[in-house]
This record gives C-alpha cells, structure tokens and sequence, in this order.
C-alpha cells in the first residue's frame, strides 16, 4: 500500500495505514489521513481526493486561516468541521533564528495541547465515531495536524518511535511548502531558516513533555481531554483490524 497519495497542489496527503500497534494489530489503510491544507484541491487533484470516498474532514486550522484561503470544496455527502485547536497564533516564517527552533516549536505544540483541550476532544470523538474514509489537515500538515495523529497513535497503541517517523516524513514536503511559501510572500523575507521542518527531535520533546506531567501521551488523553476506555475502544474498533 502507499503512504504518500500524489497530488499536484498538496504536498503532504498521507494515508496513515499499515502502522502497528502493541498487541498486534494494524492500522487499515484507505482510513484515515492526514493532510496539509485541502482547500488547494483543483481539477484532477478534486477528483483524485474525491475517488478516496473520504466522507468527512476535519479543518484545524484558524477561522480567519479558512476565509483567507478557502476550504475544501463542497461535495455531495463530505461533512466538514472546523476544529481551531490553535488559539494562540505566531508567524513561524517570524521565528527568531537564534531560538533553538525545536524546543519552539515543542513549547507551541505544548499551548495547542493546554488550551485546545475541547477541539481536540472532539476531533477524536468524531474520528471514533465515524466509519468512513476520514482526514484531518491544517495549514502544511505539520504542526497541529502532526499533534493529533500523534495523540490518535498513541492511543491505539503504535509504538512512540513509529509516531516519531510518522511525523518526520513531513520533512519530505518541506521544500515544497517553502516554495509556496515564497510564491505567496514575494515581498517578505523568511526569517527562520528551520520554516516547513518537521524533525522528529521536535515531538520527542512535546511526547517527553506530555509524559513528564501525566505519565503519557494516554494519560494526558486522559486526565486533559477526559477520554475514556469507552472513546479508546471505539477509536480502535473503527481503526485496527481484527
């Protein structure tokens, strides 16, 4: 199966299939997907995204995010919710160089996992209650969206080193994401050399955090978010096969 889907204008569409969990089970290809922003689908790109059958999506970006730059288009049957787990903004293009750029980025990761507590629940929530091809994308598909596959992981069971791999691959974006970066800011300067970067130093830092105050990203899960057993076992009914 293929983990990368090939799109023209997004550069980051992953299938978070194949992943294996602790007591043997796998994660079911063609399920769930993470992404960076779908309102660039156009043309084949549309129709491509549309052959996957994904019948919801899950926007984490701002507001503001969706109506300066769009959303997915609207087609027949796909549910759309927008779950701003972000509620304090920085530009990261702005970050300053001399920062150590992953503990930034880690310390941000930290603020999304303190105050967007409610989004976050229910973004699980619906990912556990709905049986149908799902994806979940912000803005590059890097930061908040790499926080909650993460949490989605852990909480299935997939080893920390897999989560820690899965968040890097989007390293393989990140020329791309820089190019359409400076495509739209022809007349800024990028600032932060690491800008599109996504190490995975940078969630071992925020999953070291996670487990220094709770144990876990689990018993986060579960202390923050107030998830139960019950929202686990549905999470890896819809998600693991048998």
């Amino acid at each position: 199966m293929t983990r990368h889907l090939a799109f023209e204008h997004l550069h980051n569409f992953r299938d978070l299939g194949g992943y294996r969990t602790g007591d043997g089970r796998t994660l079911r290809w063609g399920r769930l997907f993470r992404s960076d922003s779908l309102a660039k689908l156009q043309g084949a790109d549309l129709e491509r995204f549309r052959a996957l059958g994904i019948r919801t999506v899950i926007d984490l970006r701002y507001p503001w995010e969706i109506a300066a730059k769009g959303r997915v288009p609207q087609s027949e049957g796909l549910t759309y919710l927008n779950l701003s787990v972000e509620h304090r903004p920085y530009d990261q293009a702005e970050i300053d160089p001399d920062l150590d750029p992953w503990r930034f980025l880690a310390d941000r990761y930290a603020e999304v996992a303190h105050d967007g507590t409610a989004e976050l629940r229910e973004a699980l929530e619906v990912i556990a209650s709905d049986s149908g091809p799902l994806v979940f994308h912000c803005a590059s598909g890097k930061d908040r969206t790499g926080l909650l596959a993460a949490l989605v992981l852990a909480l299935l069971g997939v080893d920390e080193q897999d989560i820690l791999e899965d968040f890097a691959l989007t390293e393989l974006a990140t020329a791309r994401l820089v190019a359409d970066w400076r495509a739209a800011n022809p007349t800024r300067t990028l600032i932060w050399p690491g800008y599109g970067r996504a190490p995975a130093e940078v969630m071992r830092l925020f999953l070291a955090d996670l487990a220094a105050e709770y144990g876990s990203a689990h018993g986060y899960a579960v202390e923050r978010l107030g998830i139960g057993e019950d929202l686990t076992d549905a999470l890896r009914r819809q998600l693991l096969t048998a």
